[in-house]
């Protein structure tokens, strides 16, 4: 696929080289939580969730020619396997949705189905608004049922409770109030307006201006801590604040959101700030995150098109995700005999649901200080191959290929979040962020379809150029 290169001017001051991590991290502390994924406050209650809206049965081999995702260039014709889980995927982004526009919580994901019948989540709403447009142009939805639903999903984002634009992780589905023991949440916060922006770009008007009136009210300085230039990871309801995002994870964005923020600017020192350990397994050489979960190489890529980029050290975050995801096969192949499930097609450990309950410590070395601070428990999520789509497009496929002769992982959705052969089971539950990943790196790797959009937007340009990337000579 040809690559698309964006020319940004340099900036000054060069970035700060090999800033060790704080052993374990905060950053770490946050990746390894439980990520309350349980859904508490549903337990009694019931959200009233849509399973209308009208779906194409059209099987959308091809973008539609007339929006050009790609450029110019011919998109990619995927696998049919690959855009059969694409439209599982959407159909979850869209279908579990609350639809009451009396609830104050319309277009508000659901968290996770069919468990937490009563959660949602503000990530797998930005997966879900950057899957609209994709949704339109494969023939699933009409524009006018997706213009509809972002239109309006902006109104209720623009209406929840939040410290000075930042919003609260989960949400309750009958009322649109926080959700019970949620946290504002920056990386979060973040992912929802990544996908605000991409439906801005692609929609124009209204939903634009809703989507920039949204990020606009973001204060980034509210979440950064001064005293070590790095950004808080949360905030609780009585306003204080816990961790930091200090080593390489999925944060990327945060950093262009803030530097390229029309309203309320921060310079590149908290990107220059955080800790960037480099690590080593076997032929693979990378700047890895603390647990070597697969997803920190993928979520801000879903929408921050890399490619051809450096920043004014010479990283190259595209192929720095792209080598940690062979070196993630590798470790699977490698410990196949160990471990049933795992292959040269079942690879990837993030952070999923596993026999134990949900667990955001499982990854891959290089990890931690020492390769210790991962887990590795027979468990596979299939959106940690599939999220690596662009990256690996023939290793993914077949990954994806191989998760689908299980058919107690597959299901309306496409396929189930994770599964272990040495427990002999496999999850019942579908996961919000884990369907918006895989669906959104496989729009990417067919047509650049996220990306076009998202790299579009003068403030994320501006973002870039801030921090000093630079085309890659």
């Amino acid at each position: 696929m040809k690559r698309r290169i964006v020319c940004l001017l340099l900036a000054g001051t060069l970035l700060l080289a090999g800033c060790g991590a704080e052993p374990p991290g905060d950053a770490a502390q946050e990746q390894g939580a439980s990520a309350v994924q349980d859904g508490e406050e549903s337990k009694n209650q019931e959200a009233s969730v849509a399973q209308n809206g009208e779906i194409s049965e059209g099987d959308g081999d091809a973008i539609a020619q007339d929006g050009e995702p790609t450029g110019g260039e011919a998109p990619i014709l995927p696998d049919q396997e690959v855009l059969e889980e694409a439209k599982g995927c959407f159909l979850y982004l869209w279908e579990q949705v609350q639809t009451d526009e009396a609830s104050g919580a319309y277009g508000m994901v659901r968290d996770r189905y069919p468990g937490a019948k009563n959660v949602s989540s503000i990530a797998a709403t930005g997966f879900a608004l950057a899957a609209i447009p994709y949704g339109i142009e494969k023939g699933w939805i009409t524009k006018e049922q997706g213009e509809e639903r972002a239109d309006k999903t902006m109104d209720t984002l623009l209406s929840l409770e939040q410290k000075e634009g930042f919003l609260y992780h989960f949400i309750n589905m009958l009322n649109g109030e926080p959700g019970t023991g949620s946290e504002v949440s920056v990386i979060d916060t973040g992912i929802l307006l990544c996908g605000a922006v991409t439906a801005g770009e692609y929609f124009g008007e209204s939903v634009q201006e809703k989507a920039k009136e949204l990020y606009e009210r973001v204060d980034w300085n509210y979440f950064l801590d001064g005293s070590r230039n790095m950004f808080y990871m949360s905030c609780s309801p009585e306003g204080e604040f816990s961790g930091h995002w200090d080593v390489y994870a999925e944060q990327l964005m945060l950093y262009v959101l803030a530097a390229g923020s029309p309203t309320h600017p921060l310079d590149k020192g908290p990107y220059e700030a955080f800790g960037r350990l480099k690590g080593r397994y076997g032929e693979y050489e990378f700047i890895h995150s603390w647990f070597g979960s697969i997803f920190t190489y993928q979520f801000s890529h879903a929408f921050l098109d890399f490619r051809g980029l450096v920043d004014e050290q010479g990283t190259d975050w595209y192929q720095n995700s792209v080598t940690a995801t062979l070196a993630a096969r590798q470790f699977c192949i490698e410990e196949q005999d160990t471990w049933e499930t795992y292959g040269e097609n079942a690879w990837g450990l993030t952070a999923c649901d596993t026999p134990e309950g949900y667990n955001g410590l499982l990854g891959a070395p290089p990890s931690g200080t020492d390769n210790r601070a991962h887990e590795s428990s027979g468990t596979i999520a299939p959106a940690g191959a599939i999220g690596s789509m662009p990256f690996t497009p023939e290793e993914s496929t077949a990954a994806l290929k191989h998760y689908r002769t299980f058919p107690e992982l597959v299901g309306e959705y496409g396929l189930k979040d994770a599964y272990n052969l040495d427990r002999n089971w496999f999850g019942q539950d579908y996961i919000g962020i884990d369907k918006g990943i895989s669906l959104l790196m496989i729009a990417n790797y067919e047509g650049e379809f996220v990306w076009k959009y998202f790299m579009e937007n003068e403030a994320v340009r501006s973002g870039l150029e801030r921090l000093g990337f630079s085309a890659k000579e």
